[in-house]
C-alpha cells in the first residue's frame, strides 16, 4: 500500500521498513546500512516522510562524542501500527486473491 500527497509516496512499504529500522538501530545510517541502502537514500526517504506529516516521525539527535542519533516519535510508531494493521487486515480480507496471484507465480 502507498499513500500519496501529490505527487510524492508520502508513506509505503519502504518507508515503513525503514521507520522499524531507524527504531531498532536507533539511527538512519545504522538502519541505512541494516536494509543495504544508502545513507543519502535514507535520509530523503526521512526527510520527504516528516515533511508529509503535520507532526514528524522521526527525532534527530545531535552528534556528540558518542555521535548522533534518530529516535521515532510517537507519530513514528503509530505509523508503523497503523500500516501493519492494514497489511494484515487486506492479506486476510484478499487471502483467496493473493492464493491465485501467487499460483501464477513461477516455482
Amino acid at each position: 500500500m502507498r499513500i500519496t500527497k501529490g505527487e510524492t509516496i508520502a508513506l509505503g512499504p519502504g518507508k515503513v521498513a525503514l521507520l522499524e529500522a531507524i527504531r531498532e538501530q536507533g539511527s538512519i545510517s545504522a538502519a541505512a546500512r541494516s536494509l543495504d541502502m544508502s545513507y543519502r537514500r535514507a535520509w530523503m526517504l526521512v526527510d520527504e516522510l516528516n515533511r508529509s506529516l503535520k507532526s514528524p516521525a522521526t527525532l534527530s539527535e545531535q552528534g556528540g562524542q558518542s555521535g548522533g542519533g534518530c529516535v521515532l516519535t510517537p507519530v513514528g510508531e503509530r505509523i508503523i501500527k497503523l500500516y501493519r494493521d492494514v497489511e494484515a487486515q487486506a492479506e486476510a480480507a484478499c487471502a483467496r486473491q493473493i492464493t491465485s496471484l501467487t499460483q501464477l507465480l513461477k516455482p
